[in-house]
């Protein structure tokens, strides 16, 4: 499925006679038969500071007659239609890992995100949990940083409303670097189920995970998969995959902790990442902190629902 198209300001035009003066500028004798046409002494009054040495006579002002303060008319509503409040846009305090300082920003719920390539290790396990770190083959649980994920979906061709009932994958690597359930030339991991799992968005389009935070493999930046499919029963759904990403400043801490730190240190940062920088800014997850970990609400708005 080919990504969605981003808006982008074409290239200024510049008309044949963009820059060529149009008219020219009159005299002051010119302007003072200008003036004379339009009312006399009037004109000249209310133009007087085009008069080199002309003082302009002050008018007095009338005092204002004071007027009833009104209450404003009801808001008109069309009969049977509800009346809604205004939306207040999420307030996101996202971690600024080189300062070390919470910085508050304000953001819209209803974001259009690039889509990005869905990678070799997808697997529809359909695996409907909410904690995607255990292992359901032996009950094993992954160790890492912890990190809940929440997703907030809407529809943008529908007013930015929550998109109900589409089903939210995520899946990504271990601290290690290594995928369940698939075969590698460095690791065969077939049956197993770590951090993989669906949720369906609720009534106000939102989905949650707990996991831990990924750690790096061979030629990509520390990232999470994901995909999004509305009406996942019907004919007329929409699927919408993308990736992912974290800022490099808080991954060197927490990769600087065990189990990260014994894969050593990585080879690859957001910018040296091709599929990050076809579009990864508009993909980082704004982590606060939570406990011992992260906590991240990644708002996403859909284009084709």
């Amino acid at each position: 499925m080919a990504p969605y198209s981003q808006i982008q300001a074409g290239p200024h035009s510049d008309g044949p006679n963009d820059d060529r003066p149009v008219g020219r500028v009159l005299s002051r004798r010119e302007v003072l038969a200008l003036l004379a046409g339009m009312g006399g002494a009037a004109a000249l009054a209310a133009c007087s500071p085009l008069i080199p040495g002309a003082e302009p006579t002050p008018t007095p002002t009338p005092t204002p007659t004071p007027t009833p303060t009104l209450a404003p008319p009801a808001a008109q509503t069309p009969e049977g239609a509800a009346t809604s409040a205004p939306t207040t846009a999420p307030t996101a305090t996202a971690i600024s890992a080189s300062a070390g300082t919470a910085v508050t920003a304000t953001l819209p719920a209803c974001i259009v995100r690039p889509e990005q390539t869905e990678g070799p290790y997808y697997v529809d396990d359909q695996l409907n949990r909410s904690d995607i770190r255990s292992d359901p083959s032996d009950g094993s649980v992954k160790e890492g940083v912890p990190l809940e994920l929440t997703f907030r979906v809407s529809s943008v061709n529908a007013g930015c409303t929550p998109v109900v009932g589409a089903i939210v994958d995520v899946w990504h690597c271990d601290a290690l670097g290594v995928y369940s359930d698939v075969s590698d030339p460095g690791f065969n991991t077939v049956g197993k189920k770590f951090l993989r799992g669906y949720q369906t968005t609720d009534a106000n389009g939102v989905a949650r995970f707990t996991t831990i935070y990924p750690g790096w493999y061979q030629g990509r930046t520390v990232h999470i998969h994901f995909k999004i499919r509305t009406n996942p029963t019907g004919t007329q759904g929409h699927e919408f995959t993308s990736q992912l990403y974290f800022d490099d400043a808080i991954t060197d801490q927490v990769h600087a902790q065990q189990p990260y730190a014994s894969k050593g240190q990585r080879t690859l940062r957001n910018n040296g990442d091709t599929i990050y920088r076809n579009g990864g800014s508009q993909l980082m997850l704004p982590l606060v902190r939570a406990g011992q970990g992260y906590s991240a609400v990644f708002d996403i708005g859909l284009q084709a629902v």
